[in-house]
């Protein structure tokens, strides 16, 4: 099954699916170690990890889709990420799904956010009219190849225009074609539970460090009969976390001695990124050369 058909029998799947944010191929190889079903790759995390910098739309589409392609490669898991505006008008987000396609990616948003795009959760954000997002989301579902690429349409209209305001454009969005809608903003339980209800589309909640401390469980929102919880920052905020305690500690102490706990041990490391398999294909590949050679040199 490819990752595209697991990650649309997933979100059919009465279990809530938890997606953790990766910032690079390492850490999305960490959360399918870790045993999770899917990878969720986004603007914030990506532009924190490629630049150092906040999500105010400052990349664009081919270094997202090259940052989004290593990312595909180093699991085999399913990963949904974020498309920003299409990065342009219709043409651009042609070229956007055909490029992310390519990638590998099994799923992606776009916003009906005016471009560029900037962190949802950031004041400043201004929406495109919903028939200008329209044209967008037709542009996306006639560009994808392959059927099974997930189109998800995003509106961060709520604290713009007001909620009811963001349910009338997600059941456009559906409309117009796309597979399922992401109405930001939509964090309260009272919110989640009206979208569940009168929105014809797998529902996927948001826990993002960037909406500050969340009070909302996962199994109240498997409750409220939610698809999908995506924790978009999550490993790129632990990571930070993580470097910036060893570091201290190192400059504080002098010494590398106090923080041999806190980093993952040499044998764990090179299992995670598959030393061991490298170095077994390496061999079979040069022991099947010299073969070649033997052969080649016994017709003479």
């Amino acid at each position: 099954m490819s990752v595209r058909k697991k990650l649309r029998a997933l979100l059919s799947d009465p279990e809530l699916l938890v997606l953790p944010g990766a910032y690079d191929g390492l850490s999305a190889r960490i959360i399918e170690a870790q045993g999770f079903k899917g990878v969720l790759a986004g603007g914030y995390a990506g532009i924190g990890s490629m630049l150092a910098e906040p999500d105010i739309g400052q990349s664009n589409m081919r270094d997202y889709a090259e940052h989004y392609a290593r990312i595909c490669g180093a699991v085999q898991l399913p990963v949904s990420v974020d498309a920003d505006t299409g990065f342009g008008e219709v043409h651009n987000v042609r070229q956007t799904v055909r490029a992310f396609e390519a990638a590998g990616v099994a799923a992606l948003t776009i916003s009906d956010q005016v471009f560029p795009n900037r962190c949802g959760y950031l004041p400043g954000k201004q929406v495109v009219p919903v028939e200008q997002m329209l044209a967008k989301i037709k542009s996306a579902v006639d560009a994808r190849r392959d059927q099974d690429l997930i189109i998800v349409g995003r509106t961060d209209c709520a604290s713009i225009l007001g909620f009811d305001e963001a349910i009338d454009r997600c059941h456009l969005f559906l409309e117009a074609g796309a597979d399922m809608v992401k109405p930001m903003g939509a964090d309260k339980l009272d919110d989640i539970e009206r979208l569940v209800r009168e929105v014809k589309s797998p529902i996927q909640a948001t826990m993002s460090q960037a909406a500050g401390v969340h009070r909302t469980t996962f199994a109240q929102l498997q409750e409220r009969g939610v698809a999908a919880v995506g924790l978009p920052s999550i490993a790129l905020f632990a990571a930070a976390r993580a470097v910036t305690d060893v570091l201290m500690q190192i400059k504080r102490d002098k010494s590398l001695a106090g923080i041999v706990s806190h980093v993952l041990p040499l044998d764990d490391y090179y299992k995670l990124v598959g030393l061991e398999a490298a170095w077994s294909r390496e061999q079979k590949l040069i022991e099947e050369a010299r073969a070649l050679v033997d052969r080649f040199k016994a017709r003479e």
